[in-house]
């Protein structure tokens, strides 16, 4: 496995679903970031479970700092973050350990570790590992708070039904309050109540999470290969659920003309910028000093109720599967933070290897 990326920011993630803990070291961290347990558990608390279709796992998800921290501020030595793991229930896999549950990564990581990979809920590649994710990503808001940049998350869709375009203020002001962290209510109801449904069909639902970085320096990007959109898509991809990521106008581009997909420039108060935005604030793989707009595809949920077909690995049999355990009906409202981490901790590298945050604050 390769579990670790960024080039100055780097993070490396750690642990399994149902392992003792899981965690991530932060390397690169600059020295004299203000930093406390507090700042990091503010985000995790936002993708804890909650709301109509979540599991019913319970963890408490209390941010451990071990290393890189004293006096209230970052060292420059490696942090090392960590979870421990308490809400267990091992008894609903080992019923279905050698079943192969559709959706699910347990076929390819079988093959790829000789089964010697741990299986119970997902293991490595759990959903689970997403809160190490955040708590590097609260670590990354912050350095990037230095230089002004914003970013924010928001449910646009579930289950085919979109919310309303916003903009900025708007998303803002209202997505946060609301437990799927959709900014249009209309929709957010509609939602819910389709999500309701699907639970007692024992069927799960997809959707889709846009993320915004406001005050985007100018530059950011390293072509050919480290561009800034690449480097997004990768780490925003390294979430298990995601299964596609666009930028701006994105496969909507495919329909347009260059007229009419183009972004004309214009100064304004000093500045160069562009009327629309769907280049998603990237050119060439570098940043525009535009809204960096990207929306990623969450799949359903692959663990459901209903029964399916699938075979028994170890006896090499055709048979069914029905899933018993604790999995949210839609993975969606929880995954908004672990956008808006992977975000900063891609942006909060690319600003560093720019020159852009220091390696020691002040």
């Amino acid at each position: 496995m390769h579990n670790s990326i960024g080039k100055l920011f780097t993070i490396t993630s750690f642990g399994e679903s149902h392992g003792k803990a899981v965690g991530i070291v932060v390397d690169g961290c600059p020295a004299g970031l203000a930093l406390t347990e507090a700042d990091i558990q503010k985000d995790l608390d936002r993708r804890r479970s909650g709301g109509v279709g979540a599991t019913p796992r319970q963890e408490k998800d209390r941010a451990e700092i071990l290393s890189g921290v004293s006096g209230g501020f970052t060292t420059g030595a490696p942090i090392c973050l960590l979870i421990r793991n308490e809400d267990i229930n091992d008894a609903d896999y080992e019923k279905i350990r050698s079943k192969l549950r559709p959706g699910h990564a347990d076929y390819t990581a079988y093959m790829k570790y000789g089964g010697f990979n741990d299986g119970r809920g997902g293991g490595r590649f759990s959903g689970r590992i997403t809160a190490t994710f955040v708590m590097a990503g609260a670590i990354a808001r912050r350095l990037l708070g230095t230089i002004g940049v914003e970013i924010i998350a928001h449910t646009v869709e579930i289950g085919g039904i979109k919310a309303k375009s916003m903009d900025y203020d708007e998303i803002k002001g209202k997505a946060s309050k609301d437990t799927l962290f959709c900014a249009d209510s209309k929709a957010a109801e509609k939602m819910a109540g389709l999500i309701a449904s699907t639970i007692e069909d024992g069927d799960s639902l997809g959707g889709i999470i846009e993320g915004i970085a406001l005050n985007v320096p100018v530059g950011l990007g390293e072509p050919v290969f480290d561009t800034l959109d690449g480097d997004l898509a990768k780490a925003l991809l390294a979430i298990p659920a995601i299964k596609g990521v666009e930028f701006g106008a994105g496969f909507a581009a495919a329909r347009l003309k260059g007229s009419e997909n183009n972004d004309a420039f214009n100064i304004k108060d000093g500045k160069i910028v562009t009327t629309t935005n769907n280049a998603g604030g990237i050119l060439g793989g570098i940043s525009s000093g535009m809204p960096l707009v990207v929306r990623a595809v969450v799949k359903p949920t692959p663990s459901i109720h209903k029964k399916q077909a699938t075979v028994n690995i170890r006896e090499m049999e055709n048979t069914s599967i029905s899933i018993d355990g604790r999995h949210d009906v839609c993975i969606v409202p929880r995954a908004v933070p672990v956008v808006e981490a992977m975000m900063a901790v891609t942006l909060c590298d690319f600003a560093m290897r720019a020159g852009l945050i220091p390696r020691v604050l002040k």
